[in-house]
């Protein structure tokens, strides 16, 4: 792998998840100080193994979140925070989706925070890209967002809306990266389920050209699908969906 532009201490917060495992390895491999958060002791000891720095603190506890991130001095903090069930297990989705909301609402605001106490120069999350308002095909990132949803689905467009405004309204750099349908390990399927399927090597892959590259703003990450333009990700990032780790 070519080493990055600059090599830059990054605060990701969700290291060991389905796209946060992938992006600790590449973020390592890219030379950059990975300082990496997890909620329990037994995974910061894998963190420290692959050779990130862990950090053991919950998002929703606001002052010690802070308080870690300051004592880091990250240049980039990347959000890959989410509260989904094992392999994203669909007959326990439903029990999750409010907490996760809550990551998305409470979790994002104490984590910009937490960048703008720390001096961050870029703040990178994770967003999706299946909550755009009915409307013309491809959906590009100028498309609005799906204000208007009602039933069980609208506590998450609700959450991902209050997620991209934290962040594309932070006084730093903000970027958010629209995921597809994730498959691969953690995902409880190691293929395309669906159109607008992603990779979880792929959507790591996207996070780390972030850092370097790209205006601040939204960018669709996903495979290619009638029903979403890629085009920004690819033109600016430099992003492709085949991307894979090494084994």
């Amino acid at each position: 792998m070519s080493p990055p532009l600059l090599s830059r201490t990054v605060f990701l917060a969700g290291a060991t998840g389905a796209i946060g495992a992938p992006l600790t390895r590449l973020l390592l491999r890219a030379g950059h100080r990975v300082v990496g958060t997890t909620r329990t002791p037994a995974k910061a000891e894998a963190l420290r193994e692959l050779g990130a720095e862990p950090i053991v603190v919950d998002v929703f506890e606001r002052d010690a979140l802070i308080a870690a991130a300051v004592a880091a001095r990250p240049e980039i903090v990347i959000h890959q925070l989410t509260d989904l069930p094992p392999a994203l297990d669909q007959a326990r989705m439903a029990e999750f989706v409010p907490r996760n909301a809550r990551i998305r609402r409470e979790g994002t605001a104490n984590l910009v925070a937490a960048a703008v106490a720390a001096g961050a120069q870029r703040i990178i999350a994770q967003s999706i890209a299946w909550v755009y308002a009915p409307g013309p095909l491809p959906h590009t990132e100028t498309a609005p967002l799906n204000h208007g949803a009602e039933g069980p689905g609208a506590v998450s467009v609700q959450g991902v809306i209050a997620l991209e405004d934290a962040v594309l309204q932070a006084p730093i750099e903000g970027v958010v990266l629209r995921y597809g349908y994730l498959y691969g390990p953690g995902t409880g399927s190691d293929n395309p389920r669906r159109p607008m399927s992603l990779h979880v090597d792929a959507a790591a892959q996207a996070a780390l050209l972030a850092i370097d590259r790209g205006r601040p703003g939204a960018y669709n990450v996903a495979e290619t699908s009638a029903g979403l333009s890629t085009a920004r990700a690819l033109d600016e990032l430099g992003w492709r969906a085949d991307f894979r780790l090494p084994a």
